[in-house]
């Protein structure tokens, strides 16, 4: 077994279990327990709880790996290998109990940056659909057994194109104004609230593409493997205080970051 299957093995495995905990606690009811940007950016209890659950296996499996969590922050390791992690990715959907949120386990090799490392493997677990996406590198991204594989190019129509809005209520205009400049290449723009989860619909051909400014490690690391190992492209552009991700297609993937930014 490769380093990348070896990893991508416990990726399934932390994800599942830690989604399948956070899908208990949301049938018990759901404690809001802070909020941190914004007063719109809320932590539950059961993201604290999935994220040590996750930790706890992760460093019983491989002691000398480091660990970034959305809640527990670095934790250096000695192994050059990093578990990125988001315990649940669209904690408002969560919270209001919408079924459009997911688990994402990464396993990085570098800086656990996204301009520097190198993503081995990753997990994205939809426990409110029973779903769940993994890949490792150089073998492909898999979905209940079968392979994924990117949209070749958009229909005649136009692309399916998701995307996301921050916390911060000051940088909504802009963000409007970018689903303005890529409207005249989309057949429609959805907007699900769990970036993971769109990430992933786009390695499934569900989606065309996706495009989001202010994104954090944690949320796309596992989903952008998805998207490459099923053929498809990231950019990242980590250049200001909101770096713009674009996820895509080989063919649709310049048109979209040329509309969603001043890049040509």
């Amino acid at each position: 077994m490769t380093l990348a299957a070896e990893l991508e093995a416990i990726a399934i495995a932390v994800a599942r279990e830690g989604g399948d905990l956070a899908r208990r606690r949301r049938g018990e009811g759901v404690a809001i327990a802070a909020t941190k940007s914004a007063l719109a950016d809320i932590v539950t209890e059961a993201d604290r709880e999935v994220e040590a659950l996750i930790r706890e296996r992760i460093a019983v499996a491989r002691p000398d790996d480091g660990f970034l969590g959305e809640e527990d922050g670095i934790h250096a390791g000695t192994s050059g290998i990093t578990w990125v992690v988001d315990p649940i990715d669209g904690t408002v959907n969560y919270a209001f109990g919408i079924p459009a949120y997911a688990t994402s386990v990464a396993a990085v090799m570098g800086p656990p940056t996204p301009d520097a490392w190198e993503v081995l493997a990753g997990a994205v677990y939809s426990p409110a659909h029973g779903e769940l996406f993994h890949a490792a590198a150089g073998h492909g991204a898999w979905l209940d057994g079968r392979r994924l594989a990117v949209n070749a190019a958009p229909g005649q129509a136009g692309a399916l194109v998701a995307t996301g809005f921050g916390y911060d209520a000051t940088t909504h205009a802009a963000d409007l104004a970018v689903v303005g400049k890529v409207m005249p290449i989309a057949r429609d723009i959805r907007r699900m609230g769990a970036a993971a989860l769109d990430i992933a619909y786009v390695a499934a051909g569900r989606l065309d593409g996706f495009f989001e400014r202010g994104l954090k490690p944690w949320d796309h690391a596992a989903a952008d493997l998805l998207v490459t190992e099923a053929g498809g492209q990231v950019a990242w552009f980590d250049d200001d205080e909101r770096p713009l991700l674009a996820v895509a297609g080989p063919e649709l993937l310049g048109p979209l970051v040329a509309a969603a930014s001043d890049r040509v």
